[in-house]
């Protein structure tokens, strides 16, 4: 599995604490399956995160990673706030694309519901080269999450879900429903620190998953779509 989400990067955001913290989170997704992890730092006003300093930054943890003997591979990203987009560079955006390829940004929402404003941004970047992969929906829902979601996706963008949020979903819960209406495309652990909060695991996330979506639907939401959006190559839901 690849989560394309988390905060692994030791003292640089509000992740990891420290080196040995993340020694710790990369730990726990091994024993969970993830093979690799897409460290994605908080890109927005409140966190001083040097953008141009992240490629080096997971070169360094990777170093650690391996000398420990731990099988994960972390590749570089960032979570992009949606009220920093439009300040950014294309050599920026390029910066903090998922897998340092170019192709997707994982983008972050303004507080609140999802709205139109998400919606032109989207678009705003897909001029620009760049597509949307929309992080943890689940905090942003309204009564008209549904069609928000379905106009988002008919723009180009992919959503992705935090992974404990579904692995905690009751049977009926509206995120089971929109999954097997193919409104859910990728999970992500949004894991902060192995001392608490969401840990660095995706496999009961899928796992939930499974009671309404295929083997085949899984496959491609765990690896095929995660390995297409590290390339930047686009992505077509199934």
């Amino acid at each position: 599995m690849i989560d394309l989400h988390c905060h692994i990067l030791p003292d640089l955001d509000d992740g990891s604490l420290d080196l040995q913290d993340s020694l710790a989170m990369a730990r726990v997704a091994e024993q969970d399956g993830i093979t690799v992890i897409c460290a994605t730092p908080h890109i927005r006003g409140d966190h001083n995160v040097r953008i141009e300093e992240i490629a080096e930054r997971v070169a360094g943890l990777q170093q650690e990673l391996t000398e420990g003997g731990l099988g994960v591979r972390i590749v570089p990203g960032g979570e992009l706030a949606a009220g920093e987009a439009d300040r950014m560079t294309d050599q920026e955006l390029r910066l903090v694309a998922l897998g340092g390829n170019g192709g997707w940004v994982l983008l972050e929402p303004a507080p609140g519901q999802l709205g139109v404003e998400l919606e032109d941004l989207a678009r705003r970047l897909a001029a620009r080269g760049m597509r949307s992969i929309i992080a943890h929906p689940e905090r942003h829902a309204g009564a008209d999450i549904e069609e928000r979601l379905k106009r988002l996706i008919d723009d180009g963008c992919l959503v992705q879900w935090t992974a404990e949020f579904v692995a905690e979903a009751a049977p009926g819960d509206l995120v089971l429903r929109l999954a097997g209406d193919g409104l859910v495309h990728l999970l992500g652990s949004d894991a902060h620190s192995s001392h608490g909060g969401r840990p660095v695991r995706l496999a009961a996330g899928f796992a939930r998953l499974a009671s309404v979506c295929s083997a085949e639907q899984i496959e491609w939401m765990s690896q095929r779509a995660p390995r297409a959006i590290l390339r930047g190559e686009a992505v077509t839901p199934p």
